[in-house]
């Protein structure tokens, strides 16, 4: 058997996450295989795989390449880390072409403040103050590698590593970052909130449309 790693990219509007659920459509379902891996018996060459793979997938979804793994190897399990991207589109009007992929949260927002307050959370800390109610079954304790707000223009673009990541964590985190850059908060209301652990006290969960995975991180030895 041969193990096998998909690179995956997707456009998730119109389905209801990654993970299985029954009657709903989800990525993970049209694909064919947790975790974006799979172990086949078939020599057909990856490049072929590929293309077939994506005859059969809506365009939303796509195959961009196919590689050979080590033995044994799981998508999940071996994951070192992940990198996401947020996207806020500060104009004074929202702009119709990025309305399914970014945030207007249609007041001014102070880049700035929103990149002091982002700095305070990056490390090992509890980040149970930004972690929905779904994902509290787990150990809250994270570390950020990379945080850091990129502006060009109009457009906030707010990126996160991390060895791991909670429910909803980095959309709770952006949604108390607009609550400083709109100047309702502090930069320093973030460490406060590390600090006290209560995700009742955070600001609210900013949209889904605006989040995007970059990327899954991995060892040398997976490629």
């Amino acid at each position: 058997m041969r193990a096998l790693r998909l690179t995956l990219a997707y456009d998730g509007t119109d389905f209801q996450g990654w993970q299985v659920q029954p009657g709903r459509p989800t990525v993970q379902g049209l694909v064919m295989a947790a975790a974006a891996s799979l172990a086949t018996a078939s020599r057909m060459a990856p490049d072929r795989l590929a293309r077939g793979l994506n005859a059969l997938l809506p365009e939303a979804i796509r195959v961009l390449a196919i590689s050979e793994a080590p033995p044994g190897f799981d998508a999940r399990r071996w994951a070192l880390g992940k990198r996401y991207l947020y996207l806020i589109d500060r104009g004074a009007v929202a702009h119709p072409l990025l309305r399914r992929h970014a945030w207007h949260p249609r007041y001014p927002l102070d880049a700035q403040a929103m990149s002091g307050a982002l700095r305070l959370l990056r490390g090992k800390h509890d980040f149970s103050a930004f972690c929905a109610a779904q994902g509290r079954g787990r150990t809250p304790t994270c570390t950020i590698r990379s945080a850091r707000l990129v502006s060009r223009g109009e457009r906030l673009a707010v990126l996160l590593s991390a060895d791991s990541f909670l429910h909803h964590m980095v959309r709770n985190i952006v949604g108390s970052l607009v609550e400083v850059g709109r100047g309702a908060r502090s930069a320093s209301w973030m460490a406060e909130l590390l600090a006290a652990r209560d995700r009742t006290r955070s600001g609210p969960t900013a949209p889904g449309h605006g989040l995007i995975l970059l990327r899954v991180l991995y060892g040398r030895d997976v490629r």
